[in-house]
């Protein structure tokens, strides 16, 4: 069996994860506390880092951009990086923005000083990191709403891994409740036909142990 290091709030983990789902690729999950870096751990990601992919033949693949190209070239039904050249170039142009900017802009600036700095023992949180973060969403949201305004899906007419890696980050951060989702219809409308896939009904119910989610975190029609 196949399987997958993760931490449930890890927005990289959930792209794999649904990436995984997409694909109809059985996996077991395994919760790796990176901060108490296991050596068992490092020896499959000397970063320390999760997501890491064990595949059946023991094969370790660490790191989300790594794992979604490998999945796609190795399993590519159905194709989620895209059927052409320019497909391909637009949808990782894409989960670039969500993975890198998105991340550094909103994800690091909330779920960082929310809840990792409690688990890495870092101190309080940083007010300021969390205003830039709550300021810098609605941003993101409104680009998201532009590319739906002129496409189907956010690379273009199919779902595709910009739809994944996009949904991992926001549905991350909404899970702490600092999606203003009612201020971004159109990014709203959107989430929720992704939010409606199978493939993220077992992220959606995702407990994490003393945070609990919102009320509307797992609703498709919130």
């Amino acid at each position: 069996m196949r399987t997958l290091y993760h931490l449930a709030l890890d927005p990289g983990c959930r792209e794999i994860r649904i990436l995984l789902a997409e694909k109809r690729l059985e996996f077991e999950l395994k919760t790796e506390k990176v901060w108490e870096r296991r050596e068992g751990f490092l020896r499959l990601s000397p970063a320390g880092e999760v997501p890491v992919l064990l595949e059946v033949d023991g094969t370790s693949l660490p790191g989300a951009q790594v794992i979604a190209e490998y999945l796609d070239e190795a399993y590519p039904d159905p194709p989620l990086i895209g059927a052409t050249p320019l497909d391909r170039a637009e949808t990782r142009r894409l989960v670039a923005w969500f993975d890198v900017k998105f991340r550094r802009e909103v994800s690091a600036n909330l779920l960082d000083e929310k809840v990792m700095k409690r688990f890495l023992g870092l101190g309080q949180p940083n007010s300021s990191a969390i205003r830039a973060g709550h300021a810098n969403v609605h941003y993101h949201l409104d680009y998201v709403a532009w590319l739906c305004d002129r496409r189907r899906w956010l690379a273009g007419e199919d779902f595709s891994l910009a739809d994944i890696a996009a949904a991992a980050q926001l549905s991350a951060v909404d899970y702490l409740g600092d999606v203003p989702w009612e201020d971004h219809p159109g990014a709203k409308d959107w989430y929720a036909r992704v939010k409606s896939r199978p493939s993220l009904r077992p992220i959606l119910n995702d407990l994490v142990p003393g945070l609990l989610p919102p009320g509307h975190y797992a609703d498709p029609d919130f």
